[in-house]
């Protein structure tokens, strides 16, 4: 039986601070996450091959034929087809990036080691998206967003959609559960997906493509422009354009949030505003992880990227192209910073180190709203991305 896992090259770094707290695999593009894609296509669980203080959290599995597949790499049908077909102790590669392997048991233990085993290479031929910098999240999630809502919807039926609304088009899809009242819904330009138990309050205005995953929710009157996601549990307000909130983050008052990508369990305080384009409109620089600077992104326009656990207050204003790391507090008249470290307290005026115990006793708090568990488990991941950014707090 074929055994899949889902493993890391460089990307990883790159992808920062996005992924301090999760494998890339785990990230959300489109409606679904890279690795419930591969699920989906795989018709089978994926297990993890990621950093060793995430490997309790995210387990990996092995089996006697394991294909290991890119995390950062999204599935199309003809390239699960071309791994699936691979023969053992054989490599697919697209030119110098390493799509997956097929290897036996032994041979895992040496890729693990890295020590990779004498293999027998064979070129891709189908084409595929893979997320190399955190801007290629917002720069490929309307193309996701349709395709992942073409492999959900499927052979399947929506369920109803109350006469309130009105609809442009008829690319919609209603989960069972969902709520939608007294909102235009435009499908012209991309499909409109509602999950389960989400909520569309009242005079919200939407255009596709746009995913709301399940319990998400649209507070009154609120913008939501083409290529924007909503992940689990999310609550937004205000006016959203072509951004992720991966899962358990609000952005639920007024102010903009534009080509941007929000990590989990961020709230963002009310007035929160980003800025996506520069005033002389040259391409946004942002700061990379792996070459622990700033650097182009060729885009015109590029928001904020923020990690997991991160909190604004009122009216905190975000230039084009800022980073914020996890678990900091942001704070502060005027803009912030263009790169605000880890675990840090405060913002125009200056920075604090936000203490380790600090941020635990709120993540703990904001799990339980939700009645999940902060174990054992997490406090250890905690603890260990808060000594690995360390030194980001010295810049």
């Amino acid at each position: 039986m074929n055994n899949y896992i889902l493993f890391e090259d460089e990307s990883r770094i790159s992808l920062r601070p996005l992924t301090f707290f999760k494998p890339v695999s785990a990230l959300r593009i489109g409606i679904l996450t890279i690795a419930e894609k591969w699920e989906r296509r795989l018709k089978a669980p994926v297990s993890f091959l990621t950093e060793i203080y995430l490997q309790e959290k995210y387990p990996l599995k092995v089996g006697a034929h394991n294909f290991l597949i890119n995390g950062s790499v999204l599935p199309e049908d003809d390239l699960v087809t071309e791994i699936q077909m691979l023969e053992p102790d054989t490599s697919l590669m697209a030119g110098d990036i390493l799509i997956a392997l097929h290897l036996t048991a032994e041979n895992l233990k040496h890729f693990r080691l890295g020590t990779s085993p004498d293999l027998k290479v064979k070129q891709a031929k189908s084409s595929f998206i893979k997320l190399n910098n955190t801007w290629d999240i917002f720069g490929n999630n309307k193309k996701a967003i349709v395709s992942d809502f073409e492999l959900i919807t499927k052979g399947r039926k929506s369920a109803a959609l109350s006469s309130t609304n009105q609809i442009l088009g008829n690319n919609i899809f209603i989960e069972e559960g969902a709520s939608v009242e007294c909102s235009t819904i435009n499908t012209l330009k991309g499909p409109v997906y509602i999950g389960k138990h989400a909520e569309v309050m009242q005079g919200c205005h939407i255009e596709g493509p746009v995913a709301l995953c399940e319990h998400a929710i649209l507070k009154i009157g609120a913008l939501v422009y083409k290529g924007t996601t909503l992940g689990p549990h999310c609550k937004v307000g205000g006016e959203i354009n072509n951004s992720i909130l991966m899962g358990y983050s609000s952005k639920a008052h007024d102010g903009f949030l534009g080509d941007s990508v929000i990590s989990e369990w961020c709230n963002m305080g009310a007035g929160t505003t980003t800025s996506n384009l520069k005033n002389n409109y040259e391409p946004v620089k942002q700061w990379s992880y792996s070459q622990n600077k700033f650097v182009s992104t060729e885009l015109q326009f590029c928001g904020l990227v923020m990690g997991d656990h991160c909190k604004t207050g009122i009216s905190t204003m975000f230039n084009s192209g800022t980073t914020a790391g996890v678990c900091s507090n942001i704070f502060g008249v005027s803009y912030q910073r263009n790169f605000i470290p880890s675990f840090v307290w405060g913002g125009t005026t200056g920075f604090r180190k936000h203490k380790l115990s600090e941020a635990m006793d709120t993540a703990r708090a904001v799990y339980a709203r939700r009645n999940l568990p902060f174990d054992a488990i997490e406090e250890n991941i905690f603890k260990y991305v808060f000594e690995l950014t360390s030194d980001n707090r010295l810049l």
